[in-house]
């Protein structure tokens, strides 16, 4: 009988040097599959499968797209790909992102949980804001077991933090006891247990192979909000799960509350750079208008123009104060991973 062998780990900043810890503490003869995701940028080379083998005893590859999972292995979610599992398959798409990412934790955990119920593990490690924590929760849902890293381990608390905050977590442990505690689950048999039903909203309930799919509006769930999609610019549609709030446009972009309020802070940012490019170019057209003007001897043109360039320039003086003293983007917003992007 099979035991808790499906392990899924999700990692963020500061995540390639503590999986790898993790992996180095696996037994070689380790009866179960591991699967890996961590917030890559999509233009990177990955070598992640290279340092997670040479980490440990279990040999680890980029995923492909229709394999078998075999025992023994650890699979890595390629750069701009999610990972998904489905029954004794991994399967691979570049579907919309969630929380800004593809690959992203919540669509890997979201799929073990659905196709593997008490067989799968979860693992959310350090990292920012709270991409991991609904994939968690329905790992949990589905009867599966929660692990997270203690933060006094995480060089970086946010996910993990999330995690414990909103999920029932089994165990919350340093990257050192993860393998040992992992090691003993594979070997246990698999447990029955009485499943928490899933809110109708949650979309973990969609089959497996339109995990991403785009929605219509008749299956969109949620209610609409006031907001639009970061990405795509279209309605977010808000879906609540007791406390947990997440948000996904009808083309299938997602976010949790926080990873909203991290995109549009930079949106925002963008957009008062923008603003300010705009009044200095009108100011100083306005500038040379009141110059050509003067010269012809037009003084209330040439007054005029200059009172345009004045209320550019005041604006845009504003502007850049704003942006001086920066635009309060959210503290634990991630942020390109050097680590990783070397990994």
């Amino acid at each position: 009988m099979a035991g808790r062998d499906i392990v899924v780990v999700g990692a963020s900043a500061g995540g390639v040097e503590t999986i790898a810890q993790l992996v180095g503490g696996l037994r070689p003869d380790f009866p179960g599959a591991v699967f890996v995701v961590v917030h890559f940028p999509g233009s990177v080379t990955s070598t992640l499968p290279h340092i997670l083998s040479r980490a440990g005893p279990l040999p680890a590859r980029h995923a492909a797209d229709g394999e078998a999972i075999e025992p023994g292995v650890i699979y890595v979610a390629p750069p701009d790909y999610h990972l998904l599992l489905e029954e004794g398959v991994v399967r691979l798409t570049r579907g919309p992102k969630e929380n800004g990412f593809r690959p992203a934790i919540d669509p890997l955990f979201r799929s073990a949980a659905r196709s593997y119920g008490t067989r799968a593990v979860g693992v959310v490690l350090t990292g920012n804001l709270n991409d991991g924590t609904a994939g968690l929760r329905a790992i949990k849902q589905h009867g599966g077991l929660a692990v997270v890293q203690s933060l006094e381990t995480a060089l970086y608390q946010g996910m993990p933090r999330s995690a414990m905050e909103h999920v029932q977590v089994d165990y919350v442990l340093n990257p050192a006891e993860i393998p040992l505690l992992l090691n003993e689950l594979a070997l246990q048999p698999e447990p029955h247990l009485e499943i928490v039903p899933m809110s109708s909203d949650d979309l973990s309930s969609a089959d497996a192979s339109d995990e991403l799919a785009a929605l219509d509006r008749r299956t969109q769930p949620g209610v609409p909000s006031t907001m639009s999609c970061p990405e795509c610019h279209g309605v977010l549609w808000e879906v609540k799960d007791d406390e947990l709030v997440s948000f996904r446009c009808r083309v299938g972009h997602a976010y949790s509350d926080e990873t909203l309020l991290g995109h549009q802070s930079e949106n925002l940012e963008a957009a008062l750079w923008t603003a300010l490019r705009a009044l200095e170019e009108h100011s100083a057209l306005a500038r040379r208008l009141a110059g050509r003007a003067s010269g012809r001897g037009h003084a209330h043109s040439a007054a005029t123009f200059t009172e345009q360039a004045m209320d550019a320039e005041h604006h845009a003086s504003v502007i850049r104060r704003v942006l001086k003293s920066g635009v309060r983007i959210n503290d634990n917003a991630d942020t390109a991973l050097p680590t990783a992007a070397a990994g």
